[in-house]
């Protein structure tokens, strides 16, 4: 096994986690936005109000794209992990 064959590996793991967690990060992203932008025009400064409902969207966004990071996660092994263990 050469050091690129093990850089092509690393990327694509990687890269494959990067698209795993983009459905949680930018559900988290827009949340966290939004209740900021309430919690500056209200005043309210309670740190459960920012940290509760995010919670909540990533438990329910996570339940929700579990298939597509399954998808991603096996497309990887079968496409990139497998191969380079049968050579």
């Amino acid at each position: 096994m050469t050091e690129l064959a093990i850089f092509e590996v690393l990327r694509g793991a990687l890269w494959a986690a990067a698209m795993m967690a983009l459905p949680i990060l930018a559900v988290t992203l827009v949340l966290g936005f939004v209740i900021g932008l309430l919690q500056a025009l209200t005043s309210i400064q309670e740190m459960t109000l920012t940290f509760v409902p995010k919670i909540l969207a990533v438990v329910v966004v996570f339940f929700l794209t579990l298939g597509y990071m399954t998808r991603i996660c096996l497309d990887f092994f079968n496409n990139t992990v497998l191969p380079m263990i049968s050579r």
